[in-house]
């Protein structure tokens, strides 16, 4: 039996030694990630046989100073958080809040100017305010948005995935320059941040070509696909790994195969199976060497996975088929801006279940239908008033009421 800390592991035949000072037996304090003992890699959490006084590793993700906007960042054991000033609000303090949210449904709200708001749809949900139920059985992702937001689907952790997977997959891209970028088809790692040296499975798209990356802890192997033939209209993906080779086939291009460096076997991840995207992307978190700087563009279906020879292939997501979450995903080959009538010379924009109107000069509201009043912000040009004169709009522009101590015209004197 082997001692590991406080956690006692099996009958392995190795040496086992111990430090002894003052009579006192003194165990190991630290982090220990992976373990191996003749050749045979060891779980120590899933192959312990008992234990105490053990608790995950904390990464110290604060050491990175992630949170944007004079954000604190604030760790515990288990996770990390920003702490965000009045004004901002995501995980990393990135974007400026909404101060009445009119989204609803749990959307995410981005505020498209001081007045407008745009709603961020989640799974299932379309239209300005995220009010239609839509069904999805072909996701349509629609890559990073104007507002630094990318669209996504995350299923709960695949189990099983340690020694061996298949996953089977096809997508249609949104046009051929999205086949030219850095996206991400999906991402699963230990915690969900895919730091340096953490194991992490992905497959994306980079310039044309697939790039299935998995680390088990001893180091990246990555194989790359020749370049897609953009002739097809579906690309087919079947990839797997068993122990430390790995195999991908993209449409009727060859099999190609790789075997990871180091002696590790196991792939050890917890964060949830992420599909098109990310839920806070943050590519700074995603491992080295295989950042994809935007999510995927275009449609993702038929995604299957068998974490043993003998099984059938099913649908990942618990129920099978069902995502836990996800942001701005439509159906494939519908189009919300078929529903929406933007006025005024609004232009409708969509991407994926998100819809909104993008208003000329002079308009704002949902379909761009109010004037903006010459003494708001959003109106070009903006008004001259100076040193902290107010605007005060008139039938035929505006007059400056200025402060005390200020003259002229527009406050410019004092």
């Amino acid at each position: 039996q082997i001692t590991f800390g406080s956690v006692f592991l099996g009958n392995v035949p190795v040496h086992e030694e111990v430090h002894q000072c003052a009579g006192q037996i003194h165990g190991y304090k630290g982090c220990i990630r992976d373990f191996q003992v003749n050749n045979k890699e060891l779980f120590i959490i899933d192959e312990a046989l008992g234990g105490r006084n053990v608790e995950n590793c904390n990464v110290p993700i604060c050491d990175y100073h992630p949170c944007h906007n004079g954000g604190t960042c604030t760790s515990d054991a288990e996770n990390w958080f920003c702490e965000c000033p009045k004004l901002y609000s995501g995980k990393l303090c990135q974007f400026a809040t909404c101060d009445e949210n009119p989204c609803g449904n749990g959307a995410t709200c981005f505020p498209k100017s001081r007045r407008d708001a745009v709603c961020l749809c989640p799974y299932g949900r379309s239209g300005i305010l995220c009010s239609d139920a839509i069904n999805i059985s072909q996701p349509s992702f629609s890559g990073t948005d104007v507002f630094g937001y990318t669209s996504f689907l995350s299923y709960s952790t695949i189990p099983n995935i340690t020694f061996y997977y298949e996953f089977r997959l096809k997508f249609q891209l949104a046009n051929h320059q999205s086949a030219l970028r850095d996206n991400l088809i999906f991402f699963t790692g230990q915690k969900g941040q895919g730091l340096n040296g953490d194991d992490f499975l992905e497959l994306g798209l980079r310039n044309g070509r697939i790039v299935y990356s998995y680390n088990l802890g001893s180091g990246t192997a990555t194989i790359i696909s020749k370049p897609l033939d953009l002739t097809l209209n579906i690309h087919v993906i079947h990839l797997g790994r068993y122990l430390q080779k790995g195999w991908l086939k993209v449409d009727d291009q060859k099999n190609k195969t790789i075997t990871s460096p180091g002696r590790l076997v196991g792939l050890n991840v917890f964060s949830q199976f992420y599909l098109g995207g990310y839920h806070e992307y943050t590519p700074e978190f995603l491992p080295k060497g295989s950042r994809f700087k935007n999510s995927f563009q275009g449609c993702i279906f038929d995604v299957q996975v068998r974490t043993s020879m003998n099984q059938e292939f099913k649908s990942p997501g618990t129920p099978e088929g069902h995502p836990n979450s996800g942001r701005s995903v439509g159906q494939c080959k519908d189009s919300p801006c078929s529903l929406i009538k933007c006025r005024n010379g609004g232009k409708c924009i969509e991407r994926g279940s998100t819809v909104y109107c993008d208003c000329l000069t002079g308009w704002k509201g949902a379909f761009c239908t109010e004037t903006v009043s010459v003494c708001e912000p959003e109106h070009d040009p903006p008004h001259l008033c100076k040193q902290g004169g107010t605007c005060v709009p008139l039938p035929n522009g505006y007059t400056c009421h200025c402060p005390l101590g200020t003259t002229g015209t527009y406050c410019e004197r004092g």
